[in-house]
């Protein structure tokens, strides 16, 4: 089967100052991960290790570059997915840990569980050796300056300043799909949530079916964007389902994107057919993504343009 491969850093109003950096940021994890694929890399090793590289890059809201909550916590979702078995890890509203999407794999691997949420995910990730780290040390800029702030007894000010700006700064995921030389296709999705949210809110990005999803008989695909929306109508599976159906990974994007019409918000979608194709769809103003499949040239934007990605 051919080699494909599509990652996000998300689906957002991304500002003109932010455009090179979200570029690059893809395009980094694109060309690394890739290179390992053309190795032999299995398909889940593979979204691992991109939403990986993701996860440390600064530029993208998962990892470190997570935003604070109301309690000026970090809270970080993540879930990834196989499609030949349908195994899936996933955890929720974790704190303290490095990268939340290889402690979803390790839920998947070792837990005898899908979903693992709160204090009890990071218990079961120390326990599992999983890398952990202090709340300063993931976050950046504003956020970091909010926090040592808060630190430092200027709560209320800090309240009072953030309630008077939401600015709407990244509240988004990365993602990323693949599919390998066995034809086994794998999925996998990390967000450091939406900025101020409620201490405890979980978005899609941890629920199988919502933010990710994979089927070797189908397809692969990890969502992005306004999370109770794409919760309600279970985007990622609703794709997948489509593909399933024989549409094109962009046709069945956008079908799946139009069922957000239902509930409002907006959305975007990496994907990968059970035949090797890949797309990048989304109704959002610009979206971080790339796409390469074997025997073709890679495909890097932020903004809307190219081939139905």
């Amino acid at each position: 089967m051919p080699l494909a491969l599509a990652v996000h850093g998300g689906a957002w109003n991304i500002p003109d100052d932010a455009l090179e950096a979200n570029r690059a940021g893809v395009e980094r994890t694109l060309r690394e991960t890739w290179r390992e694929m053309e190795r032999g890399l299995p398909a889940l090793d593979a979204v691992e290790a991109a939403v990986r590289l993701l996860e440390d890059d600064p530029t993208f809201n998962a990892g470190r570059g997570a935003r604070l909550n109301r309690e000026h916590g970090v809270e970080m979702d993540a879930s990834i997915m196989e499609g030949a078995s349908l195994r899936a890890g996933a955890v929720a509203a974790i704190e303290g840990v490095r990268h939340p999407v290889s402690v979803a794999r390790l839920v998947l691997e070792r837990s005898g569980h899908v979903l693992l949420a709160g204090r009890g995910a990071r218990r079961f990730a120390r326990e599992h050796g999983a890398e952990l780290c202090r709340t300063r040390d993931l976050l950046v800029g504003r956020e970091l300056e909010r926090y040592l702030r808060v630190r430092r007894g200027e709560r209320d000010l800090v309240d009072l300043e953030f309630r008077a700006r939401r600015d709407g700064g990244p509240s988004d995921t990365v993602g990323a799909v693949a599919m390998d030389r066995e034809g086994r296709l794998a999925a996998a999705t990390s967000t450091g949530g939406t900025q101020d949210k409620a201490a405890g809110r979980v978005g899609d990005s941890p629920v199988i079916g919502a933010g990710t999803y994979a089927d070797d008989r189908c397809g692969a695909a990890s969502a992005t964007g306004w999370g109770e929306g794409i919760l309600r109508v279970a985007l990622a599976k609703t794709a997948v389902d489509r593909m399933g159906d024989g549409l094109s990974p962009a046709a069945a994007g956008r079908r799946a994107l139009s069922t957000l019409a239902r509930v409002g918000g907006s959305a975007g979608l990496v994907l990968i057919d059970r035949s090797g194709r890949a797309a990048a769809v989304f109704d959002t103003p610009r979206m971080a993504r790339g796409v390469v499949v074997e025997g073709g040239r890679p495909f890097v934007a932020v903004e809307r343009k190219g081939r139905g990605a």
